[in-house]
């Protein structure tokens, strides 16, 4: 009885295994999905600025002219270990240089590496995906122009199960698709560009949303504030609540923000937000307000930062 007992719990554990494999197999698509389009490199050139590649991508120190160095080599730090953001300059031995066109775009539009692995959400592919593959081919054209950085990035450092690459094929079936961005129904036009640049280029919802138990965007809390992955500090809530969000702002405050980096208070962002003023400064105008629109758009989230701990004084000789 026992004997038998084992065997059916062993065979269904290969069952469970199998399973678990079959689901977490990668989606890629085909050289078929592929438009024929030769690469808009004007067109790719401002695809980079709204997706702020040089920020993670660029060396920690970099200004100017080698922010278009992509060497890698940022750390950042999740509660999920440490990642070291790679290198995607050209280069063909330490950066994309060997990718096809192919490839690129699956790791893109599915997070996965030209090897068949599942890249980590740390690259944010769950709103990558979101792009037009017009786009994703302009911007690939584009990287190819860049300079060839020769740098070796350290693996990264992940404890159990985190270490686990297939286990991402599970999780994605939850948060990736592979799809084009969904025009809003019935959002004007100026307000879909705006939310193309938020959610799918700029992946705002990143660092503003807050996260599920398995590390998944949260929907119902969608650009209401998040603690920072780093573990240090709170990105605010940029829904138009009028008590813990931007709801007093207008639109024309917002613009002024992603122009200059200046708030209605005339305070200065800092920080990762810095960076980002630094991409969103070089869109158009009209991008601009369009990203303007769609945040006053969106349904006011009452999401308040949690209280900073109050400092304690240590009474001098105790311990």
């Amino acid at each position: 009885m026992i004997r038998k007992l084992a065997a059916a719990l062993a065979v269904l554990l290969v069952m469970i295994v199998a399973a678990g494999w079959f689901l977490s197999a990668p989606s890629t698509l085909s050289a078929a999905d592929l438009p024929d389009r030769k690469p808009d490199l004007r067109n790719g050139a401002y695809i980079f600025q709204a997706a702020g590649c040089e920020s993670c991508h660029s060396a920690p120190d970099a200004k100017g002219e080698d922010l278009l160095k992509l060497a890698g080599g940022r750390v950042l730090d999740s509660p999920f270990g440490r990642f070291h953001v790679p290198n995607i300059s050209p280069d063909p031995d330490h950066g994309i240089g060997r990718w096809s066109l192919l490839q690129f775009a699956n790791a893109m539009k599915f997070g996965v590496a030209p090897d068949g692995r599942h890249l980590y959400p740390a690259f944010p592919y769950v709103a990558y995906q979101r792009l037009t593959l017009a786009d994703i081919i302009d911007l690939k054209g584009y990287l190819d122009t860049l300079p060839k950085v020769a740098s070796e990035v350290p693996p990264h450092e992940l404890a159990f199960p985190y270490s686990i690459r297939r286990g991402i094929g599970l999780w994605k079936l939850f948060y990736v698709d592979g799809r084009d961005f969904t025009p809003l129904p019935g959002a004007s036009a100026e307000v879909n560009r705006g939310a193309y640049l938020v959610e799918a280029a700029g992946h705002c919802a990143e660092c503003h949303t807050a996260r599920n138990a398995i590390g998944g965007l949260a929907r119902d809390r969608w650009l209401a504030g998040a603690p920072s992955l780093s573990g240090k500090g709170w990105v605010p809530n940029i829904t138009p609540d009028n008590d813990t969000g931007i709801g007093a702002w207008s639109k024309d405050d917002i613009v002024q923000l992603l122009e200059t980096g200046f708030t209605p208070e005339f305070d200065a962002v800092g920080g990762e937000m810095a960076a980002v003023i630094l991409n969103t400064s070089k869109l158009t105008p009209a991008d601009r307000a369009a990203m303007a629109a769609y945040l006053k758009s969106l349904p006011p989230i009452h999401n308040a930062r949690p209280p900073r701990p109050a400092k304690t004084d240590t009474p001098a000789g105790s311990g």
